[in-house]
């Protein structure tokens, strides 16, 4: 068979494959982009090895071992009861304990989960660690909230979450909405009710157990992939302009790291548009991001505002011409014309630090221009390592 028949044979098996991972899940186009990624790239050697089909692997890493569902019922600071949807989808155990993060957004829903837990298992094992796959979060909007209302969510969340996590069973991370304040209510209330201290919860603090490297190892990971991808191109990030969206916990530490390794940072943003520094952020200016982002929780407006740099509402930042782009908010924040833009804009490589911030059409402009590409399921691998 010639090289331009097995390409066609492929094509054909991954789009019966996805008809039928479509019929079993309907509705759920953010888990069936994140499995066609991978099935894309594997189909092939799946053809060429007979046990693979036989076995049905590919049908079964693509089901999760379980997916529990739960209501989350909870008093705000008025008296005024509230109700959320909370979940925990543990996709695989093949190779250890289930491992991935919680996310709280009013966003989440099983298709998000479940592509951030199919993801998961492949983050996990890129480590070299004896993790399996699992990801899990609530459809809470922990924006706006007192730290009193955060917290009797996060208590009122654990009471039926505890039961289904372990050290040796599954082990709860941080994502979007869930910082160290979170795990902090998450992991007090385990204690309570389990009359137990393990390690069940990452991204601890300091002081009651966390890693002294945790906060910043995503942002650090990414960073760090993007240097030796462009080291292999006789390159590195010395002098580069990046842009950065986000102002989570990954991007912030993203943009530290570019720093010290002499790249320039113009952009950060939030979900009401972003900030540019033409001449770049400075570790004065970003120690202040740190401080509105992660102890005040405020808006990128007040930084504009503060240091009287431009803020443009409404926009993305890959408008900003750059030679590396970090996406670091949130899934599929880089379409194709966004791709387009920033490859016509002279952007050389692109570390996703977010999980699956690119869709597949944007991926493909990405590698079809020849741009370093890093996908999420490693570069941002720090984070659990």
């Amino acid at each position: 068979m010639s090289t331009t028949e097995q390409a066609a044979s492929a094509a054909k098996e991954v789009d019966a494959f996805m008809t039928a991972l479509a019929a079993r899940n309907p509705g759920q186009s953010e888990f069936l982009q994140a499995v066609r990624e991978v099935v894309e790239s594997v189909m092939p050697l799946v053809l060429d090895r007979a046990a693979y089909r036989d076995e049905r692997v590919l049908e079964r890493l693509t089901e999760p071992d379980r997916v529990v569902t739960f209501r989350v019922a909870w008093i705000d600071d008025t008296g005024r009861v509230e109700v959320n949807r909370a979940f925990r989808v543990q996709f695989s155990n093949v190779i250890g304990p289930y491992k991935g993060g919680l996310r709280f957004h009013p966003t989440v829903n099983l298709s998000v989960l479940k592509f951030l837990g199919f993801e998961q298992i492949f983050k996990n094992s890129l480590t070299g660690l004896p993790m399996g796959g699992a990801k899990g979060g609530a459809d809470f909007d922990p924006k706006g909230r007192s730290d009193r209302e955060v917290m009797r969510f996060c208590q009122a969340m654990m009471t039926e979450l505890y039961r289904h996590i372990g050290e040796d069973v599954d082990v709860p991370a941080g994502d979007i909405g869930v910082s160290g304040r979170e795990i902090g209510y998450l992991f007090g209330h385990y204690r309570r009710i389990a009359n137990r201290v393990a390690g069940v919860l990452t991204g601890k603090g300091v002081t009651y157990g966390g890693s002294l490297i945790r906060t910043e190892a995503t942002g650090y990971g990414c960073v760090y992939f993007v240097e030796n991808m462009l080291q292999h191109r006789a390159d590195s990030m010395d002098g580069k302009t990046c842009v950065v969206s986000g102002s989570g916990n990954v991007a912030l530490y993203t943009a530290e790291k570019a720093m010290q390794l002499g790249a320039k940072v113009v952009t950060l943003s939030d979900s009401e548009g972003f900030i540019y520094e033409p001449d770049g952020l400075t570790p004065e200016k970003l120690a202040w991001a740190k401080d509105l982002k992660e102890v005040r929780r405020g808006r990128l407006r007040e930084y504009a505002d503060h240091f009287k740099c431009e803020f443009r509402a409404g926009a993305v930042p890959w408008i900003v011409p750059c030679q590396v782009a970090f996406p670091s908010a949130t899934q599929n924040e880089i379409g194709r014309a966004d791709a387009e833009l920033l490859v016509k804009n002279g952007c050389l490589a692109v570390g996703e630090g977010a999980n699956m911030p690119s869709t597949i059409e944007a991926t493909s402009v990405f590698l079809d221009a020849g741009v370093a590409f890093a996908p999420g399921k490693a570069a941002n691998a720090g984070g659990v390592a």
